[in-house]
């Protein structure tokens, strides 16, 4: 209950500082973090719905990437955000499953709920929730498919299954392939996967369709001289973390001068500073120039002289990506800079990817594509016909990019469409006769949490749940653990034999952090806050404002 005058605690806070103990502070915490769940479960699955979000400036995003939506929605309750980390934590380890792991997080902390109203204590749930946890590991092990790196069919399944539902199925086949062929070429020979040697350039304006793979790193830069050439073979690359300007005057300095000539000699210090720059660029035999900062129009017009290619303003990232392919050393002292320092690339191009977006651009927008590299990299080039297209489709293939990469350095991959959660819920009610005491309910109450999955599944696609769950049930009973459920026709399939596929990391993290946020929320029974806590409720409780 909120703490009143009198109550000894608050004799030691400050007066905007407000305290909620027990019950009240349980059930707000809990509704709170519920409400998460409920936040992005109607975007699960491949007919899952989107949701449009817009900030205080009117910018929008229409997605149904879960983590994505909770992090636009600036969540401010302490118990909501963990749950928001469970998401984040999610897309940080394996990139997908996140709405997955929020909707679980909610439907445990729902399902504890019922047992804290039957006097349940908190600590015997959270016991309880461990030992269903402990026995997720062996399931999953049992459920587990060997992955073949060289099987195609079933790379391009695991790849098609993450991206399903997020706005790219009118060119999933293509994308698909686009995903496989660049995790293919980053697997290294110890079997891992060098995921940041693969990127994703976005450009609206086209189809999906017209997205392709380029192997090597690409530069979304024009060179700024037009002058400057455009192909080049057996290039040399240089990497300078610089600029090449004229150094600006400090706020507060002046520069008097008497006479024109001194005015001449000034601009002579200038001129002079950019030509030894260019020619310590000229001695190293670069072809290729790639600066962090700018380059002033006299150095662009004796680079363009030497036949030198320069890009300007280049992000950290690409040039990061660039001196790792190429073997190019970044260097941040032209005049130490020697030939050694140079990468190789054995095929430097330009392509225009689109005209101007607005009527004030002069040029057309290019890329500047480095191939025949020394080291893996590939860049997929996205194209769409909106800003908004492109942005949800390339949450698409981060999550479809990641996934593949996990299923390949770990060797074994799961069935999708609620087997394994109806698989597991089985299990876990059988291991519940074993257990002891009030844990039990527990565990019964985790098996029954499970149910959440392939209920929304069908719910999402206009399907009856109720019906699903019991025929889903009944088909694993009878040994058919790949059981699942198709969105579209709403009948139950084999999910592996359809490839409806994930890895096994996906669901393994994602019940590791769905069972520890549920923990951690239930075990809190007292919330102390430095400052207001608004609520939406009564003034007895209720969860603080989002």
């Amino acid at each position: 209950m909120a703490q009143q005058a009198g109550d000894p605690t608050l004799s030691v806070l400050s007066e905007e500082s407000q305290r909620i103990d027990g019950k009240d502070a349980r059930s707000m915490n809990l509704t709170a973090a519920r409400a998460m769940g409920e936040a992005v479960r109607t975007t699960l699955g491949p007919r899952g719905m989107d949701k449009m979000l817009v900030d205080s400036t009117g910018d929008t995003v229409v997605t149904n990437d879960g983590v994505t939506i909770l992090d636009e929605m600036e969540v401010e309750h302490p118990a909501a955000n963990m749950v928001v980390e469970v998401a984040q934590s999610q897309e940080q380890e394996v990139g997908d499953g996140t709405t997955s792991a929020v909707i679980l997080t909610s439907a445990l902390l729902d399902a504890a709920e019922d047992l804290l109203e039957n006097d349940v204590h908190p600590t015997t749930i959270t016991a309880g929730f461990e030992q269903a946890g402990d026995h997720v590991a062996s399931v999953l092990d049992d459920l587990a498919i060997d992955l073949d790196a060289e099987d195609t069919e079933t790379l391009e399944a695991i790849a098609s299954t993450a991206m399903t539902g997020k706005g790219a199925e009118s060119e999933k086949d293509h994308l698909t392939t686009l995903v496989v062929d660049a995790i293919r070429a980053a697997v290294q020979a110890d079997g891992t996967v060098d995921r940041d040697a693969v990127t994703i350039k976005t450009f609206a304006g086209s189809n999906l369709a017209d997205s392709r793979l380029i192997e090597g790193v690409t530069v979304s830069k024009n060179p700024p001289h037009d002058a400057m050439p455009t192909d080049l073979a057996e290039a040399d690359v240089l990497v300078y973390e610089g600029e090449i300007e004229v150094p600006e005057l400090e706020t507060a300095t002046e520069t008097r001068v008497s006479d024109f000539e001194e005015v001449t000699e000034y601009l002579d210090q200038e001129q002079a500073a950019i030509q030894e720059d260019v020619e310590a660029i000229l001695e190293t035999g670069a072809d290729v120039l790639i600066t962090e900062g700018g380059i002033d129009d006299p150095a662009q017009k004796l680079l363009a002289e030497a036949d030198i290619l320069a890009l300007r303003r280049v992000d950290d990232e690409d040039r990061r990506r660039l001196a790792e392919a190429t073997g190019a050393s970044r260097i941040s002292d032209l005049e130490a800079a020697t030939p050694e320092d140079l990468g190789r690339a054995g095929e430097v191009g330009q392509e225009r990817v689109r005209m101007p977006l607005w009527r004030g651009d002069a040029r057309p927008e290019r890329i500047t594509s480095f191939t025949d590299v020394d080291s893996v990299a590939g860049t997929i080039v996205l194209r769409g016909g909106t800003e908004h297209v492109v942005d949800e489709v390339e949450r698409a293939l981060e999550d479809s990019l990641d996934v593949l990469a996990a299923a390949i350095e770990d060797g074994e991959i799961l069935p999708g469409a609620g087997a394994v959660e109806i698989e597991l819920a089985l299990a876990l009610e059988d291991a519940a006769d074993g257990v002891s005491g009030r844990e039990q309910l527990a565990v019964e109450a985790f098996a029954d949490a499970l149910d959440i999955s392939p209920r929304t599944l069908a719910e999402n696609a206009g399907h009856s749940p109720i019906d699903a769950l019991v025929d889903l049930r009944a088909r694993h009973t009878d040994g058919e653990v790949s059981a699942g459920i198709d969105a579209e026709s709403g009948e139950l399939i084999d999910a592996a034999a359809e490839g409806i596929v994930e890895p096994r990391r996906v669901k393994a993290t994602a019940f590791d952090a769905a069972i520890e946020a549920a923990r951690t929320i239930l075990r809190i029974d007292d919330v102390v806050s430095a400052g207001d806590l608004s609520t939406s409720g009564d003034d007895d409780g209720g969860a603080p404002g989002m």
